[in-house]
């Protein structure tokens, strides 16, 4: 049986199911499916569902009469259009509270709500790998031992909050332990928006420790460099590997002295060059 739109977070697999579920029960075609829509090609909400093109609002209104969605699941769905379309992290932020707003609504857990509040505070990061670092710390010793100025209040609500969605346990002597050594985002979109937010912070708190550390407690490099599009991706990979040699490294060790932060960054400084035809030399002037 077809679960209800706002259990999905992928319309495109919604999709799909509608169409696998009125298949199982009936002579249905993805032709007689664009055809109820109001699409002219037969294949298209095929293509939709496969992740190969992607609805607008006309054609998500349409989809979702044909799929006969009323009311709250109605809104449901487009939002979730309009969050894919969303051209910047505002409009996707602004459609994912409302999406969350129609969960809560209806007591339907949103996958990965737990790791968009976890992302939306850089305080959560620091304090899951802090707090198992200090047993026995209470907030106040916390607090004062980040180098960003944060109070103990701020330092028990991310307690509070790691603790409640099993970021960190806490034992019987009060002591705090990581429940997974990594965190991954995995393949939920919905993150990615605070995701950008923390990367910003985070690249805040880069400038300044640039200007307060010593370079003994600091590193900073960079490189300009002219590549191709080949060599542009053979750097990102190469990246990608360095920085899961980095946290192998980090996690074989059981003690923490300090907490850091790695940014890596990679960037177009200009647009691509577009190469201009060599001149021929028996058409110069004289």
């Amino acid at each position: 049986m077809l679960k209800s739109v706002i259990e999905y977070q992928d319309y495109h697999q919604y999709i799909q199911d509608f169409y696998t579920e009125k298949k199982r029960t009936s002579a249905f075609t993805w032709r007689a499916f664009a055809k109820q829509a109001g699409f002219a090609s037969g294949s298209y909400l095929k293509l939709v569902s496969d992740h190969k093109t992607r609805l607008v609002e006309e054609g998500a209104h349409k989809t979702a009469i044909a799929m006969q969605l009323q009311d709250f699941e109605y809104d449901y769905f487009m939002l979730l259009v309009r969050y894919e379309n969303a051209k910047n992290d505002n409009q996707k932020k602004k459609c994912f509270e409302e999406i969350q707003q129609i969960t809560s609504a209806h007591n339907v857990k949103l996958l990965g709500s737990e790791s968009y509040s976890y992302y939306e505070s850089w305080i959560h990061s620091v304090v899951r790998e802090l707090a198992p670092a200090m047993p026995g710390a209470k907030p106040l010793e916390i607090a004062k031992a980040i180098r960003i100025p944060v109070t103990a209040a701020d330092i028990s609500d991310s307690l509070n909050f790691l603790v409640k969605n099993n970021f960190l346990t806490v034992d019987e002597k009060g002591n705090y332990h990581q429940t997974d050594k990594l965190i991954s985002t995995g393949r939920l979109d919905f993150v990615s928006i605070p995701v950008h937010s923390l990367i910003r912070q985070m690249g805040v708190f880069a400038l300044q420790a640039f200007d307060d550390l010593p370079i003994s407690e600091r590193f900073f490099s960079g490189l300009t460099m002219g590549v191709t599009e080949k060599s542009y991706h053979q750097v990102m990979e190469e990246l990608k590997e360095c920085r899961r040699k980095i946290f192998a490294l980090v996690s074989a060790e059981d003690d923490v002295e300090k907490i850091c932060r790695l940014n890596v960054q990679l960037f177009p400084l200009s647009k691509n060059i577009k190469k201009r035809a060599p001149e021929d030399p028996s058409s110069s002037e004289v």
